[in-house]
C-alpha cells in the first residue's frame, strides 16, 4: 500500500491521516483487510507501535474494525467527507480580536528568537544561567509535589504564596499590601490582559511611555485600545504632557524605564498621582526588574506613594528568576478584587499550584533574595564589562545610555539612520554576533540607528569577544563612509 506521511505531527497520528486519506480516496475499499502491522512497518520504515497506534486510533473512530485472529477491516458503510480545507490556506477572521491580533502581532509569522550562526546573542530577555537556582528550584519543585494538594488552586493564588509576595513587596519596595489585594497571574502579558479586560472597553484611550514594552502595547491594541504615547526624558514620563480629556489607563515603567533607563522623578511620580486621582484615571505599573540597581538600593515603587487607590502593580519573576516559570503577581485597589479575580478564573482557573507553592517556600525560607544577590553581583560584574567594553570603542562613535539598572543597555550609533543601523545589524550577525534594533519598542520610531543589549545570558568572557566583534563592525563602518 502506497502511503505518504505528511511530516505534521507525531508519526502515529501522520499515519492515521495517511490510512484515512487512502479510505476517503477509493485506494483501500470499504470492506478491504489492511495490511498486517508487521509487513506495513517494514515498508513504510516505521515501528510497529506506530502503526499499532495508528490502527487503534482507527478503530476508536469506527473507521476499521478490528478481527482476533483475522486482521484490520475497513468497516462499511463509510460517506466520503467533503473535501478536507488545505492546511496553510487562510481563512478570513472570525471575530474582531481575531481580526485586530493578525493585523497588530500576526505570531505565526513572526520569527524566532534564535538566528542560526549568531555565537554572541545580546539578545534581551534570556535568563541568566544560574546552576545553584536549577539545584535549589528542584528541590522546591519535589517538595512541592509531594505537599501540595492535587485539587484546583485558588483563582486568587495560593495563600501562602500572596503572604511571601507582600512580605517581600513590603521590605524591598516600600509598598503595604494584604494577601487579598494580590492575585497570582502567569507573568506580566497575562497581567496586562487581565487589567485591559477589567478596565477598558473597545476604543478605550490608554497612554504608553514612548518608548515603551512593545509587548504590552500590542496586547492592549488587541484588546481593542486606543493607545497614545507620550514622551520619556532623563526624568521619565513627560507628566506635563498628560491629555485632557484624561485617558482610561496611564502605562509607566518608573523604577527603571523600558528600555530608555530613565527614572520617573518624585516630583512626576506626584503629579502623576494626582492626575490620576483628578480625573478617574488608573495607573498600570510595569516594575519589571526594580530588584537590579549598581549605584543605590532599589528606589520605591510607584505605588508606595498611592494614597487615592488608583495604581495597579505588576511585578514578575521571569527577570529575577527565568521566564518558564511563567509566575508574577498583581496589586489591586480593593474595589477592584473580585474583578480581577474573576477575571483570572475566566482566563485559566488559577495559575500552577506545584510552582506557586514551590516559589512562596522558596521566598519564605529566604532562598529568593539569596538568589537575587548572587544574580546581582553577577550581573553588575557583566554589565561593567560590556559598558567598560563600549566606552573603549566608542572614540565618540556611540551615545551609551548608561540607566544603572536592569540587564540591558541602550546604545545610539551617532549620526546614523535607522536604515544605517539595519546595515550594521546584518554585518554583524554575519560575524556571529546578534545586535537587536531599539525601533521596534516605538509606536513612531526616530530615524536614528539605536541597540538594545542585553548582556543577562553572555560571560564576562563572552561580553569582551563580543565587544572587539562590535569594535569591528564599527570600523568597517567608518571606513565604508571615508570611501
Amino acid at each position: 500500500m502506497h502511503l505518504q506521511l505528511d511530516g505534521r505531527g507525531p508519526l502515529h497520528a501522520q499515519l492515521t491521516r495517511a490510512l484515512k486519506g487512502a479510505v476517503f480516496a477509493g485506494r483501500v475499499s470499504q470492506g478491504a483487510r489492511l495490511p498486517a502491522t508487521r509487513q506495513l512497518a517494514r515498508d513504510l520504515g516505521v515501528s510497529r507501535n506506530t502503526v499499532l497506534a495508528a490502527y487503534e486510533q482507527l478503530r476508536a473512530e469506527g473507521f476499521v474494525d478490528g478481527r482476533v485472529g483475522s486482521g484490520s477491516y475497513v468497516t462499511p458503510p463509510l460517506q466520503s467527507p467533503r473535501p478536507l480545507h488545505p492546511v496553510d490556506a487562510p481563512l478570513p477572521p472570525q471575530s474582531q480580536f481575531a481580526q485586530r491580533a493578525r493585523r497588530i502581532h500576526d505570531h505565526l509569522r513572526i520569527p524566532g528568537r534564535d538566528i542560526p550562526g549568531v555565537r554572541y546573542g545580546f539578545q534581551y530577555g534570556v535568563p541568566l544561567t544560574n546552576p545553584a537556582l536549577t539545584s535549589a528550584w528542584a528541590r522546591e519543585l519535589a517538595h512541592a509535589a509531594a505537599y501540595t494538594s492535587p485539587n484546583y488552586p485558588a483563582s486568587q493564588g495560593l495563600p501562602a504564596l500572596r503572604e511571601a509576595v507582600c512580605d517581600y513587596l513590603s521590605r524591598r519596595r516600600g509598598v503595604q499590601a494584604q494577601p487579598q489585594d494580590v492575585v497570582i497571574v502567569h507573568g506580566t502579558q497575562q497581567a496586562v490582559a487581565l487589567t485591559a479586560r477589567v478596565l477598558l472597553d473597545v476604543g478605550d484611550d490608554v497612554v504608553l511611555e514612548e518608548p515603551h514594552y512593545s509587548a504590552m502595547r500590542e496586547t492592549l491594541q488587541i484588546h481593542g485600545a486606543n493607545v497614545r504615547t507620550l514622551p520619556v526624558d532623563a526624568h521619565g514620563l513627560r507628566c506635563d504632557a498628560l491629555p485632557q480629556p484624561a485617558p482610561k489607563l496611564v502605562c509607566v515603567t518608573p523604577s527603571h524605564q523600558f528600555p530608555s533607563g530613565a527614572v520617573l522623578s518624585l516630583p512626576r511620580r506626584l503629579q502623576l498621582l494626582d492626575y490620576a486621582r483628578r480625573n478617574g484615571s488608573w495607573i498600570l505599573e510595569d516594575d519589571y526588574d526594580g530588584e537590579f540597581r549598581y549605584d543605590a538600593r532599589p528606589l520605591a515603587a510607584l505605588r508606595s506613594l498611592d494614597e487615592g487607590d488608583r495604581v495597579i502593580y505588576v511585578g514578575t519573576f521571569s527577570k529575577a528568576m527565568f521566564p518558564s516559570l511563567r509566575l508574577g503577581y498583581l496589586v489591586v485597589p480593593a474595589g477592584l478584587r473580585g474583578d480581577f479575580v474573576n477575571a483570572k478564573w475566566q482566563d485559566d482557573f488559577g495559575s500552577n499550584g506545584i510552582e506557586q507553592a514551590a516559589l512562596a517556600r522558596f521566598i519564605a525560607d529566604g532562598g529568593f533574595e539569596r538568589h537575587l544577590r548572587r544574580t546581582w553581583k553577577t550581573l553588575k560584574e557583566r554589565r561593567a564589562a560590556l559598558l567598560g567594553g563600549l566606552q573603549r570603542c566608542s572614540r565618540g562613535r556611540l551615545q551609551i545610555n548608561d540607566s544603572r539598572a536592569g540587564m540591558h543597555l541602550v546604545v545610539w550609533l551617532k549620526d546614523r539612520t535607522a536604515a544605517q543601523g539595519e546595515a550594521f545589524i546584518a554585518r554583524a550577525r554575519s560575524l556571529g554576533l546578534g545586535l537587536y534594533p531599539i525601533h521596534p519598542y516605538y509606536l513612531a520610531p526616530p530615524d536614528r540607528a539605536g541597540l538594545l543589549l542585553g548582556y543577562c545570558a553572555l560571560s564576562v568572557a563572552e561580553i569582551n569577544e563580543a565587544v572587539a566583534l562590535f569594535a569591528t563592525c564599527l570600523d568597517e563602518f567608518d571606513d565604508e563612509t571615508a570611501r
